[in-house]
């Protein structure tokens, strides 16, 4: 008999929606926790809908806000936004048993601040690069096939690594790795090629292509300050050929391009909570301490910060234009 383990998944919207959902079509028990009232209620009301071009799914889970979730949590699947986690780890920590744990699966660099809190015998990593969407309330949208690993942050596989990616089979293509931080610092890489293109209202892949001088130049600055971290590709992403003085560069944004073009969303998730969603985004929180690797290295990342300092501005009313990226790359 397989055993169906329970999982809480503290953030419901795309991608604990959409892992929360395959668990649950699966047989596990899940609870989704999410601070967006409406998000619970309607998943209360109607049970969570998987949105794919194959048809519309639905599964009947439990969803609470956060003061009305279980007091007690086990297995924690934490998907909020970077900028959420110290509140959502405030809350969870006192829930937490003494054999629970929880999976980063969240953009950005989000294990030591869990682990302050939980501590590190508590603290699992993993990198997911999902392109699912939140269509309204208690819908989510597929974002089809993507990368999705789990590691201890100290490079082990343990048990509970393995039950995890042998549970996230429901899913898809979820696989142990001994080198989790090397899956995250390759994804700062892409994400930074993915940030500047949400300063102008036009496909992720087109940008990219218009504009490889600026994403190669991007690319090897953030792995700059990766150090001598061993990065791993993922998808049609190959990092290695981002590193500052690699060749290959062309033929690697070629192999991109032509997998972003095939993705169901054609702009980012950065950009749609800036155009869409009107909600602060979460990269600053991703690059800084990227920006402090970069300094106790002695390394400048003029580039990056000139697409953060636009960003803020995009956020708070500029104009998303093109533009943007025109003269940034004037400047190389």
């Amino acid at each position: 008999m397989v055993e169906r383990r329970s999982y809480t998944v503290v953030g419901g919207g795309a991608i604990g929606g959409t892992l929360a959902f395959h668990l649950a079509e699966a047989g596990h028990p899940v609870v989704i926790v999410d601070a967006d009232a409406a998000h619970v209620a309607a998943i209360d009301d109607r049970g969570l809908t998987l949105v794919s071009p194959a048809g519309e799914r639905r599964v009947d889970l439990p969803a609470f806000t956060p003061d009305d979730a279980p007091p007690e949590l086990g297995r924690v699947l934490l998907a909020v936004k970077a900028q959420a986690t110290e509140s959502a780890m405030q809350w969870l920590e006192p829930r937490l048993t003494a054999d629970g744990f929880v999976v980063s699966l969240q953009n950005g660099l989000n294990e030591p601040l869990i682990a302050s809190f939980v501590g590190g015998h508590r603290t699992v990593g993993a990198f997911v690069n999902l392109f699912a969407d939140v269509a309204e309330p208690g819908v989510v949208r597929d974002g089809g096939a993507g990368a999705l690993v789990v590691g201890e942050p100290d490079g082990r596989i343990t048990d509970r690594v393995e039950e995890v990616v042998a549970d996230l089979q429901s899913w898809g293509p979820a696989k142990a790795t001994a080198n989790v931080e090397g899956y995250l610092w390759a994804k700062l890489g892409f994400g930074a090629m993915l940030t500047t293109t949400a300063l102008a209202d036009a496909p992720m892949a087109d940008l990219i292509d218009r504009h490889r001088p600026l994403m190669h130049a991007l690319a090897a600055e953030v792995f700059a300050a990766a150090g001598a971290r061993v990065l791993e590709p993922f998808d049609a992403f190959d990092p290695v050929a981002y590193l500052p003085g690699a060749e290959g560069r062309e033929a690697a944004t070629d192999r991109l391009v032509a997998w972003l073009r095939t993705q169901p969303k054609d702009r980012s998730g950065i950009w749609r909570d800036i155009a869409v969603r009107h909600r602060p985004v979460e990269v600053f929180h991703h690059y800084a301490p990227v920006l402090d690797e970069a300094a106790e290295l002695g390394i400048g990342l003029p580039l990056l910060k000139a697409v953060l300092k636009r960003l803020a501005d995009v956020e708070t009313g500029a104009p998303m234009s093109e533009h943007h990226l025109t003269e940034l790359e004037a400047h190389l």
